[in-house]
């Protein structure tokens, strides 16, 4: 029989002892990589939503929130500004400004937000048409690829928004959108959003109020024009009585470091459950050491050398370590995939199991080394045991 042969049949004569070591390594692995993938992914998303928007301008409170609400939509937002201090911020600081694309939110649909903006708005995430065209007129309305997939909508098709941002709204029942175009999935936020014009949004929430009556968004997405913006038109900004400018570079790393500090609980709970399956290996090992000396020892009167019985232990840490590095590894991505279904179910920024990362070749490579460093004590053990008083004592 082959060196992997016997390691292989003495693993099996051992089930629950196995079960358990691989048990353990495969949670831990699993841990660490469902934050790897949701991290990665997150993180790569977020970046691609900001990439671009310098300077979020809205209402006074939580930067964090402005930002969250405006560039990513996952909160809900500081207030509205008045229309008239937004167009005399971008009349007195053209040179300052690049460009600034309104945004006016308030309302959802099936939980998807309803955005009023400008053409500049698709534009500027690259978005392209699946299906019919942008809006042209107040009450058109252009689905992302996310909403049209869960709501079903065609082209040509109606629906009514609900005030607010979430499910369980009352619903505009007099004041309905026609679908005129569906967009391609871009991979950005645009794919969970319903958009539209933002006289649409004013012509939903007149109920009956004067025309003249003051208009209102609730943000401004900002490009710096020149990099002497950077330190003034946040300063100019925050003068205002009833403008805030927050950074999304800025807030998206704040919020970063505060998930990062949960994140690395989890890790090193991911790595404990790896080393405490370590120690069970080298349990194993030794006590498999123990049970098996007479047959090592015959096997050394046979011709087999010290070195081939120190390879033979190493080689079982191995198999059990690469063993529950491939199962954990697998068991993550099911449990990504099934944290972005959840996700995706709430509307959320969706994140996937069927993407790999680089890293996940170093924790694969790690769960190989527990192992491997759990196998050396016994394997030296048995490279350096002595036959004779053994088969002295048959």
């Amino acid at each position: 029989m082959t060196l992997a042969g016997l390691s292989f049949a003495y693993l099996r004569s051992r089930p629950l002892a196995l079960t358990l070591n691989l048990l353990l390594l495969a949670l831990g692995v699993a841990t660490i990589t469902v934050l790897l993938l949701a991290t990665e992914q997150l993180e790569e998303r977020m970046l691609r939503d900001a990439r671009g928007i310098d300077l979020v301008v809205g209402a006074k409170g939580s930067p964090m929130q402005l930002v969250l609400s405006a560039v990513f939509h996952l909160d809900a937002p500081t207030g509205n500004i008045p229309l008239a201090d937004a167009e005399a911020l971008g009349k007195q600081q053209q040179r300052l400004i690049k460009k600034a694309i309104p945004l006016a939110l308030g309302d959802s649909y099936q939980g998807f937000r309803i955005v009023g903006s400008n053409h500049g708005y698709p534009v500027h995430y690259g978005a392209r048409l699946a299906h019919g065209r942008l809006w042209k007129a107040p009450m058109e309305a252009v689905l992302g690829a996310e909403a049209a997939a869960k709501t079903r909508i065609a082209v040509g098709g109606k629906f009514s928004g609900a005030h607010g941002l979430g499910e369980g709204g009352d619903a505009h029942e007099n004041e309905p959108y026609v679908v005129v175009g569906l967009l391609e999935r871009s991979g950005t936020v645009l794919d969970r959003l319903v958009l539209t014009s933002v006289e649409s949004v004013w012509e939903v929430h007149q109920h009956g109020a004067s025309a003249d009556a003051p208009k209102e968004l609730t943000a401004l997405l900002v490009q710096y024009a020149s990099p002497l913006a950077v330190a003034t038109l946040p300063r100019i900004v925050n003068a205002s009585p009833a403008l805030q400018a927050a950074s999304p570079a800025y807030e998206s790393a704040r919020l970063f470091r505060m998930i990062g500090v949960g994140v690395d609980v989890l890790r090193a709970f991911g790595a404990i459950l790896m080393l405490a399956a370590g120690l069970s290996v080298f349990i194993a090992l030794w006590n498999a050491l123990e049970e098996r000396r007479y047959d090592l020892a015959v096997m050394r009167m046979l011709g087999a050398s010290p070195g081939r019985l120190m390879r033979l232990m190493l080689l079982e840490g191995c198999a059990l370590s690469l063993a529950g590095g491939i199962a954990g590894i697998a068991l993550g991505h099911l449990l990504t995939e099934a944290l972005g279904a959840a996700m995706r179910q709430m509307q959320q920024t969706a994140i996937t199991g069927w993407t790999w990362s680089v890293q996940e070749a170093w924790v694969l490579a790690a769960a190989v080394g527990v192992g491997l460093v759990a196998a050396l004590l016994p394997a030296l053990r048995a490279y350096r045991s002595d036959v004779a008083p053994v088969l002295a004592e048959g």
